[in-house]
């Protein structure tokens, strides 16, 4: 359905076909669609929607959207939906409203849904607990699979998820069960007998980070979350991991570029915000850059061999280019876990390595060129052998330093392209014209 027949629709006040066609539509291409609509539409065919719809349709709204929407509601209504959506959705939407606000709105919800986002409210932004949900299927080992499956059609609509159950014992983990083990048995099969004891799980103050690059890694479909007597609390689910590995992308995209890290949307974040956001990494940049006013020490050089200065830009742009090939390679895999600081000098040696061989063919290529254009071996010989010192340079340079960040609890990407060019040119500079004072006897 497009937007233009569902506008259509309103306009010929066809109520109940709007309610047919919206019940048979994807929670979150409704969403979308309801996104471009006017306000009183809007809100008009929302109230349509049944209650579980609805939560599941508000749950994938942008927060600007949900804002629109809540301000029409009454309380009341606003309570209905936070008790049909999970509750680490509820706590995503109550997260974005001020705490007086939230407080109001959690008067309105049942005693056990306000206990669960009570809950979850309480953990830090970064930890596993602020994402995990507690609505997931607790079995007892003593239970048969005919017993499970009665509790899974029982509790499973009000479930995040009905494929992965967990076994519990007086709130202790045991194990897990699939949906799988549950349907291949026989039905009076003990789930004693099916019951997968190597699980992987995490601690609610876990890093969130962790454990997405964990479903990533096993390919899970959800993982339990336990206390430190390794008793359940909760899940987290795929959708909610893919949710953090975009939130600490997109975090590590803008460290990378020397900006502050905004989780809002582009064309939704003011301009005074954008410009907040650049200028003080800019204002750094700035002021580091001009530790590269060395070159004043070598004027001299520059007076009898004015051409040194025309391969200046060119030494230091493939420096920036080499230190940022490398840095990115190792800030990706330091984010999936491929690499850590035991590995340094295996990724030193490595990179010496390639520096070796990408600027053995720079270095050749660009002496063939001088010696082309200017006819003046001396000048080739120096500009190629600065090009090969500062590739070696900038590649290790650009390889240790978001290793030297991580040791030391910063964030890697903090380490990207634009600390590690100034960092190069520095260097590049020092070494050309190091070389070339020796070659000329300046």
């Amino acid at each position: 359905m497009t937007i233009k027949v569902l506008q259509t629709l309103i306009e010929t006040k066809k109520y109940k076909s709007i309610h047919e066609v919206l019940s048979e539509y994807n929670s979150v291409d409704l969403s979308e669609l309801l996104s471009k609509l006017d306000e009183s539409d809007r809100v008009l065919v929302f109230r349509m929607l049944d209650k579980q719809k609805a939560a599941e349709v508000f749950s994938y709204m942008d927060n600007d959207l949900r804002q629109s929407l809540i301000k029409t509601f009454t309380k009341q209504e606003i309570g209905n939906i936070i008790n049909e959506m999970f509750a680490d959705d509820a706590v995503d939407f109550l997260n974005d409203m001020p705490s007086n606000v939230v407080t109001q709105l959690l008067e309105n919800v049942s005693h056990e849904t306000r206990e669960s986002i009570n809950h979850l409210l309480g953990y830090s932004q970064d930890s596993v607990g602020s994402v995990m949900t507690s609505e997931f299927i607790k079995l007892k080992p003593n239970m048969t699979v005919r017993q499970a499956l009665n509790k899974i059609r029982e509790i499973g609509l009000d479930s995040e998820t009905v494929y992965t159950c967990y076994v519990v014992d007086k709130r202790k983990l045991i194990g897990i069960v699939t949906a799988k083990d549950l349907m291949i048995n026989d039905e009076s099969v003990l789930l004693t007998d099916l019951i997968n004891t190597k699980y992987i799980s995490v601690h609610t103050n876990d890093d969130k980070e962790k454990v997405a690059n964990l479903f990533r890694k096993y390919d899970l479909i959800a993982i339990p979350v336990v206390d430190s007597e390794n008793c359940i609390v909760g899940i987290v689910t795929f959708d909610d991991a893919i949710d953090v590995l975009t939130e600490e992308t997109t975090e590590d995209m803008q460290k990378m570029a020397a900006m502050t890290a905004n989780d809002e949307q582009y064309l939704k974040t003011s301009v005074w915000k954008h410009a907040k956001n650049r200028i003080v990494w800019l204002l750094v940049l700035m002021f580091s850059a001009t530790i590269t006013g060395i070159i004043t020490r070598y004027e001299s050089a520059f007076a009898v061999v004015p051409l040194l200065v025309s391969f200046i830009p060119m030494l230091m742009d493939t420096g920036g280019n080499c230190g940022s090939q490398s840095s990115t390679l190792v800030i990706r895999g330091l984010a999936v876990e491929e690499l850590n600081f035991s590995d340094t000098f295996k990724i030193m040696w490595k990179e010496f390595r390639v520096s070796l061989l990408v600027g053995g063919a720079l270095s050749l290529a660009n002496g063939l060129r001088i010696m082309l254009m200017y006819r003046d071996i001396k000048l080739s010989i120096v500009v190629s052998l600065s090009l090969l010192g500062t590739i070696i340079i900038s590649k290790i340079v650009g390889s240790v330093l978001p290793i030297a960040a991580k040791r030391f609890r910063l964030d890697p990407a903090i380490m990207a392209a634009p600390i590690i060019t100034t960092i190069v040119d520095t260097f590049s500079i020092v070494i050309y014209f190091q070389i070339a004072t020796i070659a000329f006897n300046l």
